[in-house]
């Protein structure tokens, strides 16, 4: 009779009866606190291929079922645990533009590993983020990562409007197909949020720019501070470009009405936490000097529960704030950003006061929240649980700087740019084919949030992909109809 103990001597995975899952170490809340620098240590070798050896290579990998760009994660966990960590990279790079940086923030929790097979079996999931980023990092450091090399150069030219996620990634498949790309980006530095939204302990911005610097050596060229409807027309651009990709992302905060809103002190997050991470950069950014976005010796509220607020938290704690507390307007358990992020953010020194909600602010510039007490009532349509109101129990929350992390929607880029024929949907996002990102106006294209509103980092990826390589097979038709 075959025992389990006989095939596991055999085989180098299936040791998660064996192995306890382990995550890289990460530093003392109170170390980390202080300082951007991410806060998990890296794997070493050893501990990385034991880690990827606890992977069951179930029939059904759910784990790549669950994650957008369906990455060969089963495949790369063997090769990881067998040492042949160069095929490990080229199989993990094979799918994902970017496994450098969706190891560091995706939720994992949510996608591939809460999805694990073994998690499902009271094992506990194989840490498949953190070995995703020993496997690139390491391609880095050992030289495997190499600037784009197209086997042809083709004719034809796509213009990218945006250099975020979606934008570069399908930037790397047209270049790597031979297409001429140029990316347009109003920002002076390309990545997005990646560069300017995510703080450095999420993401430090060493990882972000040595791949944008790695995509113009390949031949992408990126314009930056072009402003399109300012700088260049949108018209200006199809005219440029045999096809163009709209992939601006939505930057848009959603605002909060009530008494004193408009008072200062009450900020943006999008703001707040870009002006953080150029200060990072050692850019001068007067509202970060004088105060305006800076949380130091400040008592510092937060709104919203996403992963933004989270950001924004863990930032105000690392500027030296006096006291960070975030308002949600429902529990822990219904929060839409990531546990691990909130978990983080606890150990820091964040207090989340739970089933709270604004209704006003006190003072110009601002000195404290008027703060509703909420409970849980029946479910909505989402079958989430609706927060009502409780009478009478309202309290002021004292605030000297008031983050508001409320979500993100588009700008109407109709308006913007003056594009006559580019069609939006009721929630002002770009109408587009959710498969090929194709829009009513002839080679015009748009992928990410701006089609799916503010969504994942690896969901752009994914449509960006998706579209360059349906732009492809478009140019691909064109080209054989013109030989006929």
């Amino acid at each position: 009779m075959l025992r389990i103990e006989d095939v596991m001597a055999e085989n180098p995975m299936l040791k998660f009866v064996k192995i306890p899952r382990l995550m890289p170490q990460k530093r003392e809340a109170s170390d980390r606190a202080h300082d951007f620098g991410e806060i998990y240590a890296e794997f070493s070798e050893d501990k990385a291929a034991e880690q990827a050896s606890r992977c069951s290579q179930c029939g059904v990998p759910y784990c790549q079922t669950h994650c957008p760009l369906h990455n060969n994660i089963p495949d790369w966990l063997r090769l990881t645990a067998e040492g042949r960590l160069r095929e490990a990279y080229d199989i993990s790079q094979a799918t994902n533009t970017f496994p450098e940086i969706c190891g560091r923030i995706c939720p994992q929790d949510r996608l591939c590993e809460g999805n694990c097979v073994i998690e499902q079996s009271g094992h506990e999931t194989v840490t498949i983020g953190s070995v995703e980023k020993y496997i690139t990092d390491t391609a880095w450091a050992e030289g495997w990562v190499q600037p784009i090399k197209p086997a042809a150069t083709r004719g034809e030219s796509v213009g990218i409007i945006g250099a975020g996620p979606g934008g570069l990634a399908a930037a790397d498949m047209l270049r790597r197909a031979g297409v001429q790309v140029t990316v347009y980006d109003r920002y002076d530095r390309a990545g997005g949020l990646l560069t300017y939204g995510i703080p450095g302990f999420k993401l430090e911005k060493d990882v972000v720019m040595q791949r944008v610097t790695q995509l113009e050596e390949g031949g992408i060229e990126i314009v930056t501070n072009c402003n399109v409807g300012v700088d260049i027309s949108f018209d200006e651009i199809r005219s440029k470009h045999d096809a163009v990709i709209i992939a601006t992302g939505v930057y848009k905060s959603r605002d909060l009405a009530g008494p004193g809103s408009g008072a200062d002190g009450i900020v943006k997050a999008i703001d707040y936490l870009t002006a953080s991470n150029r200060h990072g950069f050692g850019d001068t950014v007067p509202e970060f000097e004088d105060g305006s976005l800076n949380a130091a010796s400040k008592r510092v509220v937060v709104i919203g529960g996403g992963d933004t607020a989270m950001d924004c938290v863990r930032t105000a704690i690392r500027q030296g704030a006096t006291s960070v507390k975030c308002l949600y307007r429902r529990d822990k358990a219904n929060m839409p950003g990531s546990l691990r992020e909130t978990q983080n953010a606890e150990e820091e020194g964040v207090e989340f006061v739970w089933l709270t909600a604004p209704n006003g602010f006190v003072g110009n510039p601002v000195t404290g929240v008027n703060v509703q007490k909420m409970r849980l009532g029946l479910p909505d349509a989402t079958g989430r649980q609706s927060p009502e109101l409780i009478d009478g129990a309202d309290y002021v929350e004292p605030a000297d700087l008031v983050i508001k992390a409320l979500g993100f929607e588009p700008e109407d880029l109709p308006q913007l740019w003056g594009a006559e024929g580019l069609e939006v949907t009721r929630w002002g996002t770009i109408r587009a084919d959710f498969e090929t990102g194709q829009t009513r106006l002839p080679g015009v294209y748009a992928v990410g949030d701006i089609v799916r509103g503010a969504s994942l980092v690896v969901w752009a990826i994914r449509d960006g992909r998706d579209c360059a390589a349906a732009i492809l097979a478009q140019f691909d038709e064109a080209r054989s109809i013109a030989a006929e």
